[in-house]
């Protein structure tokens, strides 16, 4: 970009009073925040972010950098701090070398699954808990002058000690795993604290090879629903796929409390919170006290008008309507919660509210004022939108009822989440119910109410333009401050993390790529006005690996599309699994052709599709393109589309034909039969090294319509639809365990899941 003309007013990416499009004070400053100046859409292609979103970013995190004064003031601020500070807020070390003994030899390379049956626990690996010794990281050292005293206060009360640069190490013995408090006392007398987080070299590793389900819980209606997938059907789902099919895990969807409505909003990727799981699973006849409601003539109401919503769905083609679903569960908790707790349920729920604490507390707050005032805090009145402020304590006594029965919403529906779990590892699962983690939460939810102070206000996140979108992406939800983030220890991600893995066997991470940046939106721009923030991800992770090791859990990242040169490196180097869908697995370096099942990687979860994509029905068949077209979605001529698709999809056919997984076929024959494609490309992922396979249910039973369809609003009924038939019938949870399509596709996968990679198909 030019130079602008003195009598030019600066364009939209250039800083104010800045020689050219950012200046080097700016340059210099974002960098110092972790906000990016310019970023690569693919590689040899370098974009200039806007300097309007840099300014824009840089005051979320309360830097001023308006004017070129007001950069140099803030520059010079921040260096000023870096060079006088002993430590920074948070410290990570690692506890041990990052190979063995949770499978990673001593060259970097991952030893593939050695078959054989499952065990009992889901992972294997070192002792969570055990001490080992540690070092600080080489850049912290630096910054350290000879002779500093380092003092650990561990987060189990007990301490460590050593002096820097004596003796020759800086390696503290015994120490164990957690965030604990480290003091340094420099000679000269200056001290610095930060948070010291020591976790494990890597995550546990799955034990064995498993396949499993994977399912929107929602979409799954049994005959005792009320009118949509609940958490009684999932325990149903796990124990059966354990026991019959041989399944190692069920995967669901995010499950995190929504924003009440009507309308609520039924994509399960923008929740209020993703801490705290939605009662709207809640399966209410599970409830104890259910049995004992007074007053049946107002209950036994509810169940006969929640079989007619799930008949309309079944039988009448209606869409899954959550705020009817809702409506009838919330009249009938409301009546049984009237129902005294006895001595020991009432202990449990006691026991829920102290570990629980401050978090659970402002998240029924939220809720029981958002029945008053709505469901967007920033409407709400001036003083109620501080979680801390007067208005909002006197708020919470006089709603003292309400909060109460929200925070016993949230004691249910995590008893019931635990026993969906326990149900599955008793069926003999490995791991067990897969949760998955959204990116992030709605803006006017209760996570940013309650977190509101580690929220960067009047920023969105999204993606940055790209070949499959020239527009970018607004996600429509406000990022984490990484400023405040290591400030308070990862405090937010720390117990978000320890609330999911109470239930988890494993969590899938969506967007797992942001741990490390995300793309900000400056709210009332388009997203091409956005740029990258860096966020720690060396803290991000060694949180993430000490709480799932914790917690004994897989973990899964979501690294699909774009991804930035060394993360998934990283991310492997930590144990954290990828994921990898058959129809992107090509020799993008090379030929460009599919990808054969020995390149593959293992340590990942491989499947034939997700939530976000064609079934697998749909892809063979070219229903997908017809899909779009019949909604006005496609960029070019129907029948270039038709013809690219299908020429992806004969490509395939003729891979899985010429490795012989396509009984009675020639080599590029495309004439075999849907449901034997269907097996043939599952058998396909058995003959990869993947550590997991993942099977989509609907694709069990031949359904031919993704559950979402992105870039539609109201075009298409995301996140409503049931599972169905290849005709569009729906179908039960009692109907798929009867289907001869699916006991023959999962016995595909159940007699080779477990045989060593290469013997399978």
């Amino acid at each position: 970009m030019t130079e602008p003309r003195p009598d030019e007013p600066p364009g939209p990416s250039e800083a104010p009073g800045s020689p050219g499009p950012l200046g080097d004070e700016l340059t210099r400053l974002a960098a110092l925040h972790g906000v990016a100046t310019s970023y690569s859409p693919s590689p040899g292609r370098t974009v200039t972010a806007s300097a309007t979103a840099v300014v824009a970013a840089l005051a979320a995190l309360d830097v001023d950098a308006s004017t070129t004064p007001a950069a140099r003031a803030a520059l010079t601020a921040r260096e000023r701090e870096r060079d006088e500070r002993l430590l920074p807020p948070t410290v990570v070390c690692w506890l041990g070398p990052t190979d063995s003994p949770t499978g990673r030899s001593t060259d970097g390379s991952t030893d593939r699954p050695t078959g054989g049956p499952a065990t009992d626990h889901p992972v294997t690996g070192g002792d969570p808990a055990a001490e080992a010794d540690a070092g600080l990281p080489p850049a912290v050292l630096a910054g350290l002058p000879p002779g500093t005293r380092l003092d650990v206060e561990t987060e189990r009360g007990g301490t460590r000690s050593w002096v820097h640069g004596v003796d020759g190490t800086d390696r503290l013995a015994g120490l164990p795993p957690g965030v604990h408090r480290l003091t340094a006392t420099a000679p000269d007398g200056r001290t610095g604290q930060a948070h010291l987080i020591a976790a494990p070299p890597r995550l546990p590793t799955p034990a064995g090879r498993s396949y499993g389900l994977l399912v929107q819980l929602y979409s799954l209606l049994s005959h005792r629903s009320w009118g949509m997938g609940d958490l009684g059907d999932l325990a149903e789902l796990s124990g059966w796929a354990g026991r019959a099919l041989g399944a190692g895990f069920v995967q669901v969807n995010p499950l995190h409390a929504a924003v009440p409505g009507p309308p609520a909003d039924p994509s399960p990727y923008r929740p209020s919170s993703r801490r705290f799981p939605d009662p709207v699973h809640l399966r209410v006849e599970d409830v104890p006290e259910f049995a004992y409601v007074e007053e049946q003539d107002r209950l036994r109401p509810l169940p006969e008008r929640a079989g007619r919503l799930r008949a309309a769905v079944l039988d009448e083609g209606a869409l899954i309507d959550r705020d009817a679903v809702w409506e009838l569960k919330r009249e009938a908790l409301e009546l049984v919660r009237r129902v005294p707790l006895g001595p020991g349920r009432r202990a449990a729920y006691a026991d829920f509210l102290a570990g629980q604490g401050r978090a659970l507390e402002d998240h029924a707050t939220w809720y029981a004022l958002a029945e008053v005032h709505g469901s967007d805090w920033s409407r709400w009145p001036e003083g109620l939108r501080d979680p801390r402020s007067t208005e909002t304590v006197r708020a919470r006594a006089a709603l003292a009822d309400r909060v109460d029965f929200h925070s016993w919403l949230a004691w249910l529906t995590d008893a019931q989440l635990t026993a969906a779990q326990r149900t599955a590892r008793e069926a003999g699962m490995g791991i067990g119910i897969v949760h998955d983690l959204a990116v992030g939460v709605h803006p006017g939810g209760a996570d940013a109410w309650a977190q509101r102070d580690h929220f960067a206000a009047g920023m969105s996140v999204g993606a940055p333009p790209d070949a499959f979108n020239a527009r970018g992406q607004d996600w429509g939800l406000p990022p984490w401050r990484p400023d405040r983030l290591a400030a308070s220890g990862y405090a937010p991600f720390r117990r978000l993390l320890r609330a999911l893995f109470r239930y988890a066997g494993a969590l899938r991470i969506d967007h797992v790529m942001g741990l490390f940046r995300l793309w900000w939106i400056p709210q009332g721009l388009p997203p091409t006005e956005g740029t990258y923030v860096r966020y720690d991800a060396e803290a991000m992770l060694a949180v993430l690996v000490l709480e799932a090791s914790r917690a004994g859990a897989v973990v899964i990242g979501e690294d699909l599309g774009t991804v930035e040169p060394g993360v998934r490196e990283t991310l492997d180097r930590r144990g954290v699994l990828g994921t990898s869908v058959l129809w992107f697995e090509r020799d993008w370096e090379g030929s460009g052709r599919p990808l054969p099942p020995e390149r593959w990687r293992a340590d990942c979860l491989a499947t034939a599709t997700t939530h976000d994509l064609p079934s697998t029905a749909a892809r063979l068949t070219g229903e997908h393109v017809e899909l779009r077209h019949r909604l006005g979605l496609l960029t070019r001529p129907l029948e270039e589309e038709r013809a690219e698709a299908a020429a992806d999809t004969s490509e395939w056919l003729a891979l899985l034909a010429e490795l012989g997984l396509l009984p009675g076929t020639d080599a590029g024959a495309g004439g075999c039969s849907e449901e034997a494609g269907i097996q043939a490309v599952h058998r396909f992922l058995l003959r990869t090294p993947a550590r997991m396979i993942g099977l989509w249910l609907p694709d069990t039973v031949g359904d031919r319509r993704p559950q979402n369809l992105p870039g539609t609003w109201d075009q298409y009924p995301n996140w409503r639809l049931p599972v169905a038939d290849a005709d569009g019938r729906p179908v039960t949870l009692e109907d798929l365990a009867a289907s001869p399509r699916l006991h023959a596709l999962t016995g595909v996968l159940r007699a080779a899941a477990r045989a060593a990679p290469g013997e399978a198909g």
